[in-house]
């Protein structure tokens, strides 16, 4: 009898294990040990309208480089010659919002068409409209973003909108961030919905695949959309149900075997 309980059990164990969803897949599967892959050195993100900008301008007098670093009302000059700005006229934590028709309001230089320009592009374009206003010989342009944001939807641990510092992330990065994949995601059908002049495009992905180091996507751009496409399409609650109505024919089926096995 003790025998006929044992593969009872066992039979059980089996059938409760079988029904537990797994991980079937692994990322960058073609990747080889040794094998140089080249990385996007040169990569910036671009500005799209309804971003948020840090911009400072600096030189090796301070005082020339107040008026650019001020977003609205007042500075002075001193009998000295000497700039300083009122304390409420400090810059906005909230930085420079790029407007609808994609340009920005900047001190002294006014209205910027800064929308499709890159960081660099940006810094350049500032640099040299000050410069040619004989403001300051020398002047050093910092940018930063202040809401890189990006949105990761479909079979992945926690869907949402994301907001980072900096402006660097991968589509790795975005996966792991958001709780990486589930089971039921499909690893070759990983989406990146991106504007592109104007218009949606998306870009598919095989993360099984090294192909993603080539890819326009690799690194993420302001608002992109991630979407993990899953291998099913139902809805949560319709999955859970079949998952929960499985386990019981599971476990009534593996009772029903211990009780067979007991008797005999």
């Amino acid at each position: 009898m003790n025998k006929h309980f044992l593969g009872a059990s066992l039979l059980a164990f089996l059938l409760l294990t079988s029904c537990s969803s797994k991980k079937n897949f692994v990322y960058l599967q073609d990747m080889q040990v040794g094998t140089k892959y080249p990385i996007e050195t040169k990569y910036e993100a671009v500005i799209h309208c309804d971003d948020r900008l840090n911009i400072t301008v600096s030189c090796k007098n301070p005082e020339l480089a107040i008026p650019f670093n001020v977003q609205s009302g007042t500075f002075h000059v001193g009998a000295d010659g000497s700039v300083t700005a009122d304390a409420s006229t400090q810059i906005n934590e909230k930085g420079y919002r790029v407007d609808a028709e994609g340009c920005i309001e900047f001190p002294i230089l006014g209205k910027l068409q800064v929308e499709g320009l890159k960081v660099s592009e940006l810094r350049d374009l500032i640099k040299q409209k000050i410069q040619e206003g004989e403001y300051i010989n020398d002047p050093l342009v910092s940018i930063e973003f202040l809401n890189f944001k990006y949105t990761v939807l479909g079979a992945v641990g926690n869907n949402g909108t994301f907001t980072t510092d900096g402006d660097q992330v991968t589509l790795l990065d975005a996966i792991a961030n958001a709780g990486d994949l589930t089971a039921k995601a499909r690893i070759d059908r990983v989406a990146v919905i991106r504007e592109v002049n104007g218009e949606r495009q998306m870009f598919m992905h095989d993360l099984n695949s090294t192909d993603i180091f080539s890819s326009p996507c690799f690194y993420l751009q302001q608002h992109d959309i991630v979407y993990v496409e899953p291998k099913y399409r139902k809805k949560d609650h319709e999955d859970r149900g079949w998952q929960i109505a499985t386990m019981l024919i599971s476990v009534v089926s593996a009772v029903c075997s211990v009780i067979w096995a007991v008797r005999r």
